[in-house]
């Protein structure tokens, strides 16, 4: 009987231990050092596209193309990673995109990985890149700001009050919201963006040294700890 117990009890601890982390994390490196991002659960295609191509290997290489200081930092366009020093970047891609996956709790606070994707002209369903991406620095907001945001590029929407408080405690970029999907957020390195955002850039916004990025999936292991680190139950 005790054999039995034992035999029980182990089984369901080899169980427990086998368990899949509820969160998948990639670390992003660079010569301005590393982040670490969860990969948003409410955005399904997103999340399984980015370890996809992370899988891959398919951003080892890739620029940082384009930074905007107070704003973000952009970068995955497959041409970039042979790019001739000042060419223009932005327009490489893969051959598909992935629906938008909007969802109301999700916004563009400081710290955000999300989409980027054609202008509304030729892509009104907002259908986003199938890899390029940009994490956003943002900058702190006044009511008074939000407020003439409201009225005029968000043409009437009103932000939440638990948002609004977000934005001018911690920042970000309100203007868009609902528009590209935000599908993960940095738990760790913000400072690289910070420092990313800073470097000197040319008229078209690409740095004037290139900055390389290496991303690679965390493992299980190292998943679970950072779920339990920052008390993550879904």
């Amino acid at each position: 009987m005790k054999k039995l117990l034992t035999f029980c009890f182990l089984f369901l601890a080899t169980g427990l231990l086998a368990k899949a982390p509820r969160n998948q994390y990639v670390r992003i490196k660079t010569t301005y050092g590393e982040c670490i991002i969860r990969l948003y659960n409410e955005t399904p295609k997103h999340r399984d596209n980015f370890v996809k191509l992370t899988k891959q290997g398919f951003y080892n290489g890739t620029l940082f193309h384009r930074v905007i200081q107070n704003f973000m930092i952009q970068g995955g366009d497959p041409d970039s990673k042979k790019a001739q020093p000042g060419a223009e970047l932005g327009n490489g891609d893969v051959k598909y995109t992935i629906p938008a996956e909007f969802r109301d709790s999700l916004f563009h606070k400081r710290g955000v990985l999300a989409a980027a994707r054609e202008g509304d002209n030729v892509n009104p369903s907002k259908a986003s890149s199938g890899c390029q991406f940009y994490i956003v620095e943002g900058r702190r907001f006044t009511d008074g700001r939000l407020d003439t945001l409201e009225q005029t590029r968000l043409k009437g929407r009103k932000i939440p009050a638990w948002q609004r408080e977000w934005y001018k405690s911690v920042g970000g970029v309100p203007h868009l919201d609902q528009n590209y999907t935000v599908y993960g957020e940095v738990v760790s390195g913000l400072d690289m963006v910070d420092r990313i955002a800073a470097v000197a850039k040319d008229p078209r916004d690409r740095p004037l040294h290139d900055v390389p990025m290496q991303v690679e999936l965390l493992s299980k292991k190292e998943c679970k700890q950072l779920d339990q680190l920052l008390h993550i139950n879904s």
